[in-house]
């Protein structure tokens, strides 16, 4: 087994105006007019990392372990996902060591939401927050996340050894 693995995710949800509550990132509820509309509370971001993590330990992905086939699942919340996937990282021997990330997402502006979804992700993952990297970019209006129909996150994360 190597010392390090490195693993890549990422999640795409359609945005509509037909989901109640605002938009779940990264585990923080973000006032919006539209939300993410998927099998689960649809977290991108929070998808993006658990696909990172099992890409980076070899264990499949994310539709492998929580199949949105699977009524279990039906609106769960991301966070129970995440745990549950650290769980698996952990179990194959490795902890993490740090994540970085890209939200694409044309609005709403998440920037005062980075920080308590670092804070988050880190809680549940069981690191610090300063290893925890959240970016925001838009499409400068560009695609469907320019025209405000969806949001993409991307992931990447490191794990060592334990």
């Amino acid at each position: 087994m190597a010392g390090f693995r490195i693993g890549q995710g990422i999640d795409v949800h359609m945005l509509s105006t037909e989901v109640s509550g605002g938009l779940r990132l990264g585990g923080v509820d973000i006032p919006s007019s539209k939300g993410a509309v998927g099998h689960s509370d649809a977290d991108v971001l929070l998808h993006a990392i658990c696909d990172a993590l099992l890409g980076a330990a070899a264990l499949g992905d994310i539709g492998t372990h929580f199949p949105d086939t699977d009524s279990a699942w039906k609106g769960v919340d991301s966070r129970l996902l995440l745990e549950r996937t650290v769980d698996l990282v952990r179990e194959a021997g490795y902890r993490v060591s740090n994540i970085d990330s890209t939200v694409c997402l044309q609005a709403p502006r998440i920037k005062p939401y980075i920080a308590a979804m670092q804070q988050e992700i880190a809680r549940i993952v069981g690191i610090a927050p300063h290893q925890v990297s959240i970016k925001a970019t838009t499409t400068e209006r560009l695609g469907f996340v320019g025209r405000e129909e969806g949001v993409v996150a991307m992931a990447v994360v490191l794990l060592e050894l334990a």
